[in-house]
């Protein structure tokens, strides 16, 4: 653990790394709809291909015509998500078990903060930490890019039928769902006509894995903030991508003002050093109409 605080930066050491990646992918509900794949640092870019006619029948000796092909190019580029905080300068004297603990428990951390935000972030364009409109972000996201939407009524099924037809309308397939804990409420307390709930897998909070066959999660995340989204549907798998760079750091910063906190001011000057752990998540929605929104209500 001796080189995480020389020099102020280091590479996670590489038993950290495993744990980070697991907590991602098992708190966030796009990393449980979607693969991820590397993204390198100056971004990557995908190609959707479309072939834009049916195949031709052509007679003996008869002229054979154009089907044409539409190939459109979507760049996926990872941006910074960061999480910093100040602890005592008691830290750097300490023995490796003590300093391992607590980097192990801030990396845990924020391996659970990077994972709800990069929901927050792909589904409703926002910084998870003001709830604003990123301009890093931009359009870039479920809620900007994925125009057909469904508004809720009192039944829940209905509205995923309905969903799925204006997905399935576009020729797109329909390979997971995020609920909104509203959403899955909803669904988890309807009965049949004897009283027995319909879908039993949602009843009291129980860990979603999926509904009918399709991958269905619940989280928070769908509705975050002033978000009128319930659920969010569509093909995860062949029109979504999101991967991260490799190399995730954390600083343990000796010195200096790095959070900019003019009433805490320097480390040095208060026995105090900054841990900071950065990651580069990219995501990027590849066929929007091959997904859609149930909401609450339509947006103005």
């Amino acid at each position: 653990m001796t080189q995480i605080i020389e020099k102020g930066t280091a590479l996670f050491p590489p038993e950290l790394i495993p744990g980070m990646v697991n907590l991602v992918k098992g708190e966030s509900s796009i990393a449980s709809l979607a693969q991820t794949e590397p993204i390198a640092f100056t971004g990557r870019k995908e190609f959707t291909f479309t072939m834009d006619s049916e195949v031709d029948i052509v007679a003996e000796s008869g002229a054979k015509t154009n089907g044409g092909v539409t190939i459109t190019p979507v760049t996926v580029v990872p941006i910074k998500f960061e999480y910093g905080t100040r602890i005592t300068d008691e830290f750097l004297s300490a023995d490796e078990d003590f300093q391992l603990g607590i980097l192990q428990s801030f990396v845990e951390g924020f391996g659970r903060k990077l994972a709800r935000g990069l929901d927050i972030a792909a589904f409703h364009g926002l910084n998870p930490r003001t709830g604003a409109a990123s301009a890093v972000v931009g359009s870039n996201s479920f809620d900007t890019g994925v125009t057909q939407k469904v508004i809720a009524t009192a039944n829940p099924d209905a509205d995923m039928d309905t969903a799925i037809m204006l997905i399935e309308s576009q020729e797109g397939n329909v390979s997971g769902a995020a609920f909104s804990p509203g959403f899955r409420s909803a669904l988890a307390t309807k009965t049949d006509s004897t009283g027995r709930r319909l879908y039993p897998e949602l009843a009291w909070g129980q860990t979603v894995g999926s509904i009918n066959g399709l991958p269905v999660t619940a989280n928070p995340t769908v509705s975050f903030g002033e978000s009128l989204d319930l659920a969010i549907l569509g093909d995860f798998e062949s029109a979504f991508r999101w991967g991260y760079a490799k190399e995730m750091t954390l600083e343990v910063i000796p010195y200096g003002n790095p959070d900019n906190d003019k009433t805490l001011g320097d480390l040095k000057g208060h026995n105090q050093v900054y841990l900071r752990s950065e990651a580069y998540i990219g995501w990027g929605i590849l066929v929007p109409e091959w997904f859609a929104r149930i909401q609450t209500e339509e947006e103005k």
